[in-house]
């Protein structure tokens, strides 16, 4: 899944050096979020990615999981994920509207998105967190993820040096603060607190926790019923 931004600008090579770009604590947070999804799954678990860009995320979880699907709107993101994480047997990828899976419902063990697809997206938030929990199991998990507050300075620096880069565009520094980015060619990134995501997690289900990893991440966790 991308907004358009993603789909047109920051895809496919591109949105690889953007991470490549990432300094040392942001690397720690992006890792550490991969992790935490990773330690949720079930042995053998049937895994779906909301916005899987190139990759990036599925290869790891690929060692556990018995089979991960990736979705995207970015055809060249996809095109990069499917030589990114051709090593593994147990990984496809597709070009998939999030808010629109046309999975079967209830085939996932876990569906996930991090690292604030929530927002970058730019699509309904709560039709977002209904189409994860119809596509998992009863007694699976949607997770989530955003920034946490305490990480903005990290988020932020990063966020210039894609700038720096060309990656994106200007950041309109007058616009830009209290978890918000805006760049001057229209690219904008929010983030939702965790009262939002614990709001919009209990508009779809009752159980569900809001938890801090690594001071860096908030996940939102749902468990379907």
């Amino acid at each position: 899944m991308a907004s358009g931004y993603y789909s047109a600008r920051l895809a496919g090579g591109r949105l690889r050096l953007a991470y490549e770009l990432a300094p040392p604590r942001v690397r720690q947070y992006l890792e550490a979020e991969i992790q935490h999804v990773a330690s949720r799954l079930p042995t053998g678990a049937r895994v779906l990615e909301l916005g899987c860009g190139y990759g990036r995320v599925l290869l790891p979880l690929s060692d556990r999981a018995g089979v991960v699907v990736g979705v995207d709107t970015s055809l060249a993101s996809l095109e990069l994920a499917r030589r990114y994480v051709a090593p593994a047997r147990n990984v496809v990828v597709a070009a998939v509207d999030a808010t629109r899976l046309g999975f079967p419902p209830r085939t996932f063990d876990v569906v996930c998105c991090v690292q604030n697809g929530i927002s970058s997206f730019h699509v309904d938030q709560r039709a977002l967190f209904a189409s994860a929990a119809s596509a998992a199991r009863p007694g699976g998990l949607a997770m989530f993820s955003t920034y946490a507050a305490s990480f903005w300075p990290w988020r932020l620096d990063w966020f210039r040096a894609q700038s720096a880069s060309g990656l994106i565009g200007e950041i309109d520094e007058a616009a830009t603060g209290d978890g918000v980015i805006v760049c001057k060619d229209g690219f904008t990134a929010t983030t939702p607190t965790p009262e939002e995501l614990a709001e919009l997690a209990a508009s779809i289900a009752a159980s569900y926790v809001v938890r801090t990893v690594d001071d860096s991440s908030v996940f939102c966790e749902i468990t379907v019923e």
